[in-house]
């Protein structure tokens, strides 16, 4: 499953970067980049079965303080 994992996020790097490249397009493919290094380090433990934290709990955190702070 891993292996298909890899694959699918190479066929998506050779379809999007080179139009990128080609385009000199740098700061996107940078992004693009990042977003996909974030999604391929979430998605490999999620295929693996590791229990990921729950991103919502920490924007909450973040948040709390100040939404008492408005009250």
């Amino acid at each position: 499953m891993i292996a298909l994992l890899i694959v699918l996020f190479i066929a998506i790097i050779l379809f999007e970067a080179p139009g990128l490249v080609k385009k000199k397009m740098w700061r996107e493919l940078a992004a693009f980049s990042v977003y996909l290094l974030v999604g391929m380090a979430l998605s490999i433990p999620q295929v693996l079965g590791v229990k990921l934290p729950n991103p919502s709990k920490a924007i909450e955190a973040l948040f709390k303080p100040i939404s008492e702070l408005l009250k």
